[in-house]
């Protein structure tokens, strides 16, 4: 079990982080490279920012890793990335596993490839269990599709509109059991959700950096964490 860092330096520490992890290509291409050498080194990113993530008192975090609009890219550029998150699951799965961290998947799994989809399924298996950090893999997610999706199993289900609450409506979004977001961060000096987590959203801190996400580190981390835990949060209140 990861040893966790001293949060006395905080005031307080968001439970539920989430992730836009932006700027691949773009770093990428300032050196000249490929694209996908882009996303390489983010996926590699993404494991060092699980081991970050791991050393603090923080129960969850979701990873943005491939929107429902993404499919609009190149597809050498789609089936890399595939081929990178393969890789990385097949790589990082059993030292996730022993570190009790358990593995979530939100989004459409059914239309990605049936590999991947394999992969993600024995992840998820795998660490079900798991306490201590819940790592959620938003792959082929959209929050509007996410929306969608759950109008329609209330439709299935045959709930009545006037039983619909905000709780019962929670209940279908993908990210059901979880808690709503305390803290988003957005790299690649970008400042919009981009269709990420729109309902679950609602009420949390945002946090935009100029830093690419391959050059996002600890420190990064750290100054968006001292950012959240000096303010002060009145969900409507005062």
């Amino acid at each position: 079990m990861a040893e966790k860092v001293s949060s006395k330096k905080f005031n307080h520490l968001p439970n539920h982080v989430a992730i836009v992890p932006d700027g691949n290509g773009r770093w990428a291409e300032r050196r000249g490279w490929p694209r996908l050498q882009g996303h390489r080194a983010g996926v590699e990113n993404m494991h060092r920012m699980v081991q970050y993530l791991n050393e603090y008192p923080i129960k969850y975090l979701t990873l943005y890793s491939f929107s429902s609009e993404n499919w609009g890219r190149p597809e050498s550029e789609v089936s890399g990335l595939f081929e990178l998150l393969l890789e990385v699951i097949d790589s990082y799965l059993q030292e996730i596993h022993e570190k009790n961290i358990r593995m979530c998947h939100i989004g459409r799994l059914e239309s990605l490839p049936e590999e991947l989809q394999k992969a993600i399924t024995q992840a998820v298996t795998l660490t079900k269990n798991n306490t201590q950090l819940t790592l959620n893999i938003a792959l082929n997610y959209g929050g509007r599709p996410e929306i969608v999706d759950a109008v329609r199993r209330l439709i299935t289900d045959g709930i009545k509109p006037k039983d619909i609450t905000e709780k019962t409506f929670s209940k279908y979004l993908y990210t059901a059991g979880l808690p709503d977001v305390d803290l988003l961060i957005r790299t690649g000096d970008e400042t919009r959700l981009s269709n990420f987590l729109l309902w679950q959203t609602a009420y949390s801190e945002y946090h935009f950096t100029k830093v690419l996400w391959p050059d996002f580190r600890k420190k990064d981390l750290d100054r968006a964490l001292l950012s959240y835990s000096r303010r002060k949060r009145r969900f409507g209140g005062l």
